[in-house]
């Protein structure tokens, strides 16, 4: 699934990055504690969609250190323009949809999208 068919989908909106739109998504997961961000990418998260709604810098910066494929707000919550020229700075693009994140995950998982860790025993401490 391509970051433009997440888009599609979940009528989100491209706050940045919008030329990385055909970026490829094989899998994803939800998280608004930055540590629990970092336990599941220590299970092979790099290149992942973040669905999010924790609106802090360091959600960026923990996305760029643990290489994930983009950042996507829930709940129609809109980044702020510091983040946003951080997010161009080191290329990860966000998007931001108004859907809740339990909405926003089941949207994506009935599409095929797979979670990066499958049971809680497989690595997300």
């Amino acid at each position: 699934m391509t970051l433009g068919d997440i888009q599609k989908l979940l009528d989100a909106e491209v706050i940045a990055g919008s030329e990385n739109l055909g970026r490829e998504i094989s899998h994803a997961f939800a998280a608004d504690l930055l540590s629990d961000v970092l336990a599941i990418a220590r299970r092979g998260a790099d290149g992942a969609l973040l669905i999010t709604g924790n609106m802090t810098p360091q959600v960026i910066y923990t996305a760029d250190v643990v290489d994930l494929g983009a950042i996507l707000f829930v709940r129609g919550k809109r980044p702020t323009e510091p983040m946003i020229e951080l997010a161009n700075q080191i290329q990860i693009p966000l998007l931001m949809t108004s859907y809740i994140m339990f909405e926003t995950c089941g949207r994506l998982y009935h599409q095929g999208l797979k979670g990066c860790v499958e049971k809680a025993g497989d690595g997300a401490d």
